[in-house]
Parts: C-alpha cells; sequence; structure tokens
C-alpha cells in the first residue's frame, strides 16, 4: 500500500511536470506543428522514391513546388520554423538521392522532441489513471477485509460450547419435510399447477424461486399434455417423435417446448424452501417465513408449514436465544483456527488498526486526485 499510494504521488508530480512542458509552447501550437510535422513526413515519403536519380524529372520539380508551399504556408508563431527552412535548403540541388531524405528525417528531431511533449504528457495522464484506478481496487478489498475482521471480532466472542441443536434440529427437520412435500408434488401434482404455483413464488423477493420459462408456462396451461406430471413428461421427453404422437398432441410442438426446458424441469427442486445453514437473522427469517407459508400451503404441504413454524416459534418467541444460537453456528462454521486465534490472543485488534490506516491513506490519496 505504502508504494501505491507513493507510486499515485509520483505519477501525478509527473503529470504536473509533462502539463508545464505543454504548456510552455501552448497545447495549440503543439497541435499545429503537429499537423505541420505530419504534412512534412508525408511529403517526404511521397517523393523519395519518385524524386530522386535521374528517373523522374516532373516528379522532382513537383517536390521543390510543395516544400516551397509547405514553407509559405507554415504560420510564423509556430516553433522550429528555422528547421524546416534548413531541411528545404538543403534539398533545394539539382539532384536528389535517398540519403538527402533520410537527412532530412534526422533533422526532423527538434521538431520531434517537442512533439514528445504530448506523448510524454498523454502517459503520465494515463500513469495516473491506471494507478488511481488501482488505488479504487485497493479500497474495495481493503473495505471488505474490515468487513471480515469486525466479523471475526464479533464472532469471536460467541460460546462455541452453546447447545446450536437445539436450533439446528428443527431446521434440519423442516428441510426434510419440505424436500419430501415439494417431491411430492413433482411426482403427484399436475405440471402446469406446479409451475403455477412457482410462478407464484416468483413474486416474493426472499424466496429466489427460478421463474418458470413463460412458453413452457404456457404451453402446459393449454396443452392436454399440462395434467401430467414432471417425471411423465421428462419421460415423454425421451420418446422418438413417432411413440411421442400416441401420448401428445403436437408431438413436435411438445419435443421443442418440454425438450427445449427439460434442464428447468430436471431440477426444481426444493432449495428456493429450504432454511440454511447457519440461519439468517431472525427479523430476516420471520418475513422469509410468511412467503414459505403463502407458498407451502398452495403446495398444501401443511406438514413442511408446521415444522417451519417451530423455527419461527425460536425467532420470535425467544430471539435473544436465537441470536446467540445463530452467532454460536456462525462461529462453528465460518471461522477458521486461525481465526479464532487472533481473537484469542488480541492480535486481532491490531489488525484491525492497521486496515483502518491503510483504508485512510489510500482513500486519502484518492481525494487528491480530485
Amino acid at each position: 500500500m505504502p508504494d501505491l499510494v507513493a507510486d499515485l504521488k509520483a505519477a501525478r508530480e509527473a503529470l504536473a511536470q509533462a502539463e508545464a512542458q505543454v504548456a510552455e509552447i501552448g497545447e495549440s501550437r503543439l497541435r499545429r506543428l503537429e499537423s505541420a510535422h505530419e504534412e512534412f513526413t508525408t511529403l517526404l515519403s511521397t517523393y523519395e522514391d519518385r524524386a530522386t536519380g535521374s528517373g523522374d524529372f516532373q516528379a522532382f520539380v513537383e517536390f521543390q513546388d510543395e516544400l516551397a508551399h509547405f514553407l509559405d504556408d507554415y504560420p510564423e508563431d509556430l516553433p522550429e520554423r528555422e528547421t524546416f527552412e534548413a531541411i528545404d535548403e538543403t534539398l533545394q540541388k539539382r539532384r536528389l538521392t535517398d540519403a538527402d531524405f533520410e537527412w532530412a528525417r534526422d533533422r526532423l528531431g527538434p521538431v520531434e522532441d517537442l512533439l514528445d511533449r504530448l506523448t510524454e504528457r498523454h502517459e503520465a495522464e494515463q500513469r495516473v489513471q491506471t494507478l488511481a484506478g488501482e488505488i479504487r481496487t485497493a479500497i474495495r478489498e481493503t473495505r471488505a477485509r474490515i468487513d471480515r475482521l469486525e466479523t471475526v471480532k464479533r464472532l469471536g466472542t460467541a460460546d462455541l460450547d452453546a447447545p446450536v441443536e437445539d436450533l439446528r434440529d428443527p431446521i434440519e427437520r423442516y428441510n426434510e419435510s419440505v424436500r419430501a412435500a415439494i417431491q411430492r408434488a413433482r411426482s403427484e401434482m399436475p405440471a402446469r399447477q406446479v409451475l403455477s404455483i412457482l410462478e407464484t413464488a416468483e413474486r416474493f423477493p426472499l424466496l429466489s424461486v427460478p421463474a418458470p420459462p413463460a412458453e413452457l408456462h404456457s404451453y402446459l396451461e393449454s396443452a392436454a399434455v399440462g395434467t401430467e406430471t414432471i417425471p411423465t413428461l421428462l419421460e415423454y421427453a425421451d420418446y422418438s417423435q413417432s411413440k411421442l404422437a400416441h401420448y401428445v398432441d403436437a408431438p413436435a410442438t411438445f419435443a421443442r417446448v418440454v425438450g427445449g426446458n427439460r434442464t428447468y424441469l430436471d431440477t426444481l427442486d426444493a432449495t428456493p424452501f429450504e432454511i440454511e445453514w447457519p440461519p439468517p437473522a431472525a427479523d430476516h427469517l420471520r418475513f422469509r417465513g410468511r412467503e414459505l407459508v403463502s407458498v407451502l400451503n398452495r403446495f398444501d404441504a401443511r406438514d413442511s408449514i408446521a415444522a417451519l413454524r417451530d423455527v419461527l416459534d425460536l425467532a420470535r418467541g425467544e430471539p435473544a436465544r436465537y441470536a446467540s444460537l445463530r452467532k454460536t453456528a456462525r462461529a462453528r462454521t465460518e471461522l477458521t483456527e486461525s481465526e479464532r486465534r487472533q481473537v484469542a490472543d488480541g492480535t486481532i485488534e491490531a489488525e484491525l488498526e492497521a486496515a483502518r490506516d491503510r483504508l485512510a491513506a489510500l482513500e486519502t490519496a484518492l481525494e487528491a486526485d480530485r
């Protein structure tokens, strides 16, 4: 981090120096000099092969005329006019060689040195932008590090001997029940009904239910085969078109719509309705519980709802105990042995302080660029 901050400071100083070098000549004058340089080097390239030796006299004359026009049009306020005049004077002779053109290009060095100021400024700007971007990345990473250290510090005070099974057991009972309920719905309910329930569930933001593909849902709503179960539809999807014709109308449509969405049907499971471990905070679980009850009612999953209420009773009726057990569950699950030692020996505080100092230095360095 110190190197990154120091590098940005040095890059800004280099940019300020490059900007001063450009300002010394003037941006507009350098841009016009750049155009004149391009025009002159194009002139050399155009006539080098034709105006040398004793071949094309007409091209030789044209080249001399073009040189004269170039100098006549060269603005009086631009630097290095004498450089172009010296080149013109040397090239005004009766016979030109390749060496003369090569000499002319070499003689443009003072002009190119001035134009390098534009290049150097651009490169300095790019360097500053690159380093500023690296510092933004370092800021994000440092903030994430601070968040992690604060979490470790907070979880480090958990009672690792607390009876987390009092929380885990009802959650596992609910998860087993809801898995069985969704499997039963897959095996027994009409596919169109399952998809309709899932479409409704999509409206609940805390459930993260994958939305049924619109074409599949529409097809199963209107086609007679929509009354079949999901396993039956998947079985039909493996049939040849000739065999499929005995079971569904428009087998080609079935193959396209159901076959094309078999991954969705294949992977439908209870995952969106399960409670993760460690569980969420009590408030989040209570809100999510309302959404779960609403959807599970549609699946007629009464046992699952009863098991869910046992979990919710802990979050509602014993919020302090729920929070304590959840904290222990998180500490057991999320903390490494190294992190537990950091909390135990107190080095977590030093790391937090160092990370906060790093963040402050990075943000100060970045702010100086605005």
